[in-house]
């Protein structure tokens, strides 16, 4: 499959890094290496679908790696209580600290009002790098752009749960 569809090797080598990191790396001191993370774990998956359909560009791999980063963002503020009781905290320090946040409070489980409104923000990064890639589907054909718009409803549906608190999970909800 790879030699027949010429897939670089640069997506599996970040799945690789990924896999590395999800057993050495449990939390993040900011954006950037939040970011980095979304770079290896799950933009790689939407640059393979967009090569084995035959689209190499970089605008429409900009446009899925937006829609892919905030698709993993919603996943980890879905999964807040459980990545904390697993001991990782995808929110990044700083911006935890910019809330009015101890990280290590967060790491033990506690909610508060800060961590909510961090979270709002959160919620709110992840909804614009949604709308970012929204032409991505528009851009693919038309099967690709359907399953595309699926993805994002879905992330767009999980972002409106998280922030209505149905399918938050809070830690220390256990």
């Amino acid at each position: 499959t790879i030699e027949r569809h010429r897939l670089p090797m640069t997506p599996f080598d970040n799945l690789i890094s990924a896999f590395v990191q999800d057993q050495t790396v449990t939390r993040y001191a900011n954006w950037g290496e939040v970011l980095g993370y979304c770079v290896n774990s799950a933009n790689p998956v939407g640059r393979l679908v967009l090569y084995l359909c035959g689209y190499r560009d970089e605008e429409r791999q900009r446009l899925s790696d937006a829609t892919c980063t905030a698709l993993q963002l919603a996943n980890f503020w879905q999964d807040l209580g459980t990545d904390v009781s697993r001991g990782r905290v995808y929110l990044p320090a700083d911006t935890l600290r910019a809330f009015g946040c101890d990280p290590d409070a967060v790491a033990r489980g506690e909610d508060s009002p800060a961590l909510r409104r961090c979270l709002e923000a959160e919620v709110a990064r992840a909804r614009r790098l949604l709308d970012e890639g929204e032409t991505l589907a528009a851009r693919v054909e038309p099967r690709l752009g359907r399953e595309v718009r699926l993805f994002a409803a879905g992330g767009r549906a999980i972002l409106r749960k998280i922030e209505r608190g149905e399918t938050f999970d809070v830690p220390g909800d256990g």
